[in-house]
């Protein structure tokens, strides 16, 4: 069967680890560190080394962030702001350069799925699963700016405002958003199973190279989105790579329930963590998805040094750079390896499958991250010594599933 490539079973609930890149670090100063490379960040060599680090540390995957408007200070506005780094490669095609050049972790590009359509990602994501050998996946994000809908000129979106009262309203903009991402997830989903495993004959003496009775029409309509199909890529190796999203609320949590194989959370403490997955699991249960794994992973922005002080003061300085406190969606942490390991566990232990760090500055704390994070929860018997998968899924102790289409 394609993309059987794991040579044993992995735990479902092993403690995983999971890095996002952005930029040079999460850090807006991150980028006038030594050994930061702000020169280098359109070039391919650049994001290639950031994810054999990541590999180096046996981590599960790693994250690239994307956008549809330039880096902004502001979640859902643009800024006009000169001392902070600005421009950014596609996130597939980045992903998709560097797949060859890795062997084992999974990586996730971000695709904004509200002005971009699911027949393209499906056949983008397709192809990284292939181009990978089935480390593929994606993280999808909807947009609420704007300046972002005006690129396009085809649709108004309404500028989402966090501090808006009626946020959360099942009538308002940003369910109206996170329902199209649903039904997103559902067309590409489709499309990825609308080739049948064996549809593929490539019997050169009968000339026959495809079994027609094996591709599928999708025939999805919706309010947001009709569809056909097929696809014009073959069913990826991994049958269904995996759809991943960020979440910081109650409509974003039922999106992960309902559609993904992979949520990341922002908690503030293990109780916080605990009551998110609540919510997701009941979420799910909702979508009748009870007997399936979704993982949820918690973010963390961190600052790794040999102590708390020496890490504090690096973030004060670059705060100082900056000219304001670092504020972040995700708890920032300051101090060393163990303490965070010792945060890690606690958090594992609250029914977090695991954690997606985000590194302040990737020339300093990535390192930090695979050199001492790593061999700490190693010698604790909390992580692997060895990759023992070969695909993302199998990292992730999940099945390959069946084709919703094949007889």
């Amino acid at each position: 069967m394609a993309g059987s490539r794991d040579p044993e079973p992995h735990r479902v609930d092993d403690l995983h680890l999971a890095v996002a890149l952005e930029g040079t670090g999460w850090h807006p100063a991150s980028w006038r560190e030594p050994g930061a490379r702000p020169d280098e960040l359109l070039t391919a060599g650049y994001w290639a080394d950031q994810v054999l680090e990541a590999e180096r540390g046996l981590l599960d995957l790693v994250t690239f962030e994307d956008t549809l408007g330039l880096q902004s200070a502001h979640p859902f506005a643009p800024d006009d702001r000169t001392d902070q780094v600005r421009g950014r490669l596609d996130s597939v095609l980045v992903a998709a350069r560097i797949a060859p050049l890795t062997q084992s972790i999974g990586l996730i590009p971000t695709v904004v799925v509200t002005h971009t359509e699911p027949f393209h990602t499906s056949k983008a994501i397709a192809t990284l699963d292939y181009v990978s050998g089935g480390r593929a996946g994606v993280r999808v994000r909807i947009s609420g700016r704007p300046d972002e809908a005006a690129l396009f000129g085809r649709r108004e979106v309404t500028r989402l405002r966090l501090d808006d009262p009626g946020i959360d309203a099942e009538d308002g903009p940003m369910a109206d958003l996170f329902d199209e991402a649903a039904d997103y997830v559902e067309v590409i989903r489709r499309l990825w199973d609308s080739w049948e495993d064996d549809a593929e004959i490539r019997d050169a003496a009968t000339g026959r190279f495809v079994d027609r009775d094996k591709l599928h029409y999708i025939d999805f309509e919706g309010r947001h989105f009709s569809v056909r199909g097929p696809s014009i890529t073959p069913r990826p190796p991994q049958g269904q790579p995996i759809v991943s999203a960020l979440a910081h609320r109650p409509i974003p949590y039922r999106l992960v329930g309902r559609s993904t194989d992979l949520g990341f959370v922002t908690p503030k403490d293990t109780t916080d963590a605990r009551a998110i997955v609540a919510r997701i699991r009941r979420e799910q249960d909702a979508a009748g998805r009870a007997d399936e794994t979704v993982h949820v992973f918690g973010d963390l922005l961190v600052f790794l040094d040999d102590d708390t002080a020496t890490a504090t003061a690096r973030k004060e300085r670059l705060d100082e750079t900056a000219g304001a406190e670092l504020r972040s969606d995700a708890r920032i942490f300051t101090g060393s390896a163990a303490e965070l390991a010792d945060l890690i566990l606690d958090w594992h232990g609250a029914d977090l499958s695991g954690v997606r760090l985000r590194p302040a500055d990737h020339a300093h704390d990535l390192p930090r991250i695979t050199g001492d994070l790593v061999p700490e929860l190693q010698r604790r018997g909390a992580f692997r010594t060895r990759y023992e998968a070969g695909t993302l899924r199998g990292l992730l102790g999940l099945p390959r599933p069946a084709n919703r289409y094949a007889a």
